[in-house]
């Protein structure tokens, strides 16, 4: 992210735009490569895609319009990802007549992985310290994980016979 101070809006979301990346590929197969490698913040951009970069080998557009919505339901799923050594933002992403377009984007693992599994195209970006300690005061506020059991190493051991 190019600023720091990306604030939540009075909804409790936070707006951003997408920057998906073209590269050209030495591949017999295929030609270029898509993938979701940042996120800004936006502040009202236009939501059409404008390529911002572009050296003959790779070319990156800027898809704006999108926000971050949190949910209680999925309060653990945000947790796992804010614990995880590299907090991540999930891009899902479709290609539409040569074109990347972002269709979702999500700090949540379960709707990232829910994503995956029916097919779709995820990426993960690195999550930015502002939204990583916006998500934590929300997960500190909806999520209490599950007290460990103590108990014997096996559930054998438990069994009172």
């Amino acid at each position: 992210m190019t600023r720091t101070d990306i604030p939540p809006r009075l909804d409790g979301s936070i707006n951003l735009a997408v920057i998906m990346e073209r590269k050209v590929l030495a591949n017999k197969w295929a030609d270029f490569q898509w993938e979701a490698v940042g996120i800004v913040p936006d502040e009202g951009m236009d939501p059409a895609p404008r390529r911002i970069y572009e050296d003959g080998r790779r070319a990156q557009w800027l898809h704006a319009g999108f926000a971050i919505e949190l949910f209680t339901d999925e309060a653990e799923f945000y947790f796992a990802n804010i614990t995880a050594p590299e907090p991540r933002v999930f891009v899902l992403w479709r290609l539409d007549d040569e074109l990347a377009r972002p269709a979702l984007v999500t700090v949540s693992y379960g709707v990232a992985a829910r994503m995956m599994d029916a097919g779709e195209q995820v990426d993960g970006v690195p999550m930015p310290d502002e939204i990583r300690v916006w998500v934590a005061e929300f997960v500190a506020r909806h999520y209490q994980p599950e007290a460990r059991k103590k108990g014997g190493r096996y559930a054998s051991t438990k069994l009172n016979t």
